[in-house]
């Protein structure tokens, strides 16, 4: 039997004997950087605009999280969108949708990975890593399309590809574009750099922020999201600007920085230590992306937050209020460290031999 299982039959009661063991040992057995700090600096649990809200504090947090490979994030420019994004009709949510489905011709009817990898120590319901599955999470952002630069009223949307911290720019809002996405980027057979050999016309960049926080603030599927992410951005602005970062609210324009595809075409380029080497360079440069998104599950969870970094780690926190924030800026995103009585799950959260989410 597993560590990870013996501790998990002691924490839920399958175990005669009495012991303490805690969700923070449960994550540090299977090598999370867990930090044993207060969530919550300040005492009060609610900000007022939090006290209107109801919230769910019975159910488990860890394992509210669905497994997926890829989550990707489509301009939009707007905060609130139609109550299920990937059934508006003409949106590259829902041609997104569509290509996707007539690809998934290796995964089951819910996108798990059709064998679970080889692996000693199993996870935490909640956590999980790219292998454990193809699912597809498509999401509209608040950020605008990079394509607005150049055309007054753009049909090209920019799409944020996570993990894998990347850009792509001048994606038609079509099938055939959402068909172009997916062979390029999406198909789970390729790595973070994307498929060795293309011929499309997508322009593309590594995401060019030390850490990427998504807020959800939809609305429309729920309004608890929408009453939380304005406060929740303005927080994070806050704090972290107080520790000297630079924070954004919309997608930087690249069009003055190389694309990836012309630094993979330079002479004997690898692609994956171009890219490795483009990743490794941000999370020093304390600059933050904060965009609003659509709706991730779990909002009677709201606020709901998620957190990717340059390493292609993705944690998600529930329960979050202004009160959470400065504790999450200083554990989490400068200190890489994970705050266990907020988390939901996250991807690729179990880091052997790393002491923090920003260690290769």
């Amino acid at each position: 039997m597993s560590v990870f299982e013996k501790l998990k039959r002691t924490f839920v009661g399958q175990n005669n004997q009495t012991n303490s063991v805690t969700q923070d040992d449960l994550l540090k057995s299977v090598d999370v950087p867990v930090i044993d700090a207060d969530c919550r600096f300040c005492p009060d649990p609610y900000h007022d605009d939090f006290a209107k809200m109801s919230i769910d504090m019975e159910s488990d947090l860890l394992g509210s999280v669905k497994p997926y490979r890829r989550q990707v994030v489509i301009s939009t420019g707007k905060s609130d969108w139609h109550q299920e994004v990937t059934e508006a009709d003409g949106t590259l949510a829902a041609f997104l949708c569509s290509a996707n489905e007539q690809h998934r011709t290796n995964s089951d009817s819910t996108g798990e990975a059709s064998s679970a990898p080889n692996d000693n120590k199993r996870l935490p319901s909640g956590l999980f890593t790219q292998d454990t599955s193809t699912r597809l999470s498509i999401l509209n952002g608040s950020h605008h399309s990079l394509s607005l630069h150049r055309y007054p009223a753009p049909t090209l949307e920019t799409v944020i590809i996570l993990p894998d911290y990347k850009v792509i720019t001048d994606v038609p809002r079509s099938l055939e574009g959402a068909e172009t996405l997916w062979k390029s980027a999406l198909d789970p057979a390729y790595g973070r750099s994307g498929a060795p050999e293309r011929s499309d016309t997508l322009k593309s960049w590594v995401l060019p922020y030390s850490c990427l926080i998504l807020l959800c603030s939809h609305k429309r599927r729920d309004k608890r999201c929408a009453i939380a992410a304005p406060v929740l951005e303005k927080t994070f602005t806050q704090y972290l600007e107080r520790e000297g970062w630079e924070v954004h609210t919309d997608l930087e324009d690249l069009s003055s920085k190389p694309t990836l595809e012309a630094l993979f075409s330079a002479d004997n380029a690898d692609a994956e230590s171009v890219y490795q080497s483009q990743l490794a360079a941000l999370p020093g440069q304390h600059r933050a992306l904060i965009l609003r998104n659509s709706h991730v599950g779990g909002h009677k969870f709201a606020g709901n937050v998620i957190i990717y970094t340059p390493t292609g780690t993705s944690v998600w926190y529930g329960r979050v209020t202004s009160h959470h924030v400065e504790s999450i800026v200083t554990n989490t995103i400068i200190n890489g460290r994970v705050l266990s009585p907020i988390l939901r799950g996250g991807l690729n959260l179990a880091r052997p031999g790393c002491k923090t989410l920003y260690d290769w």
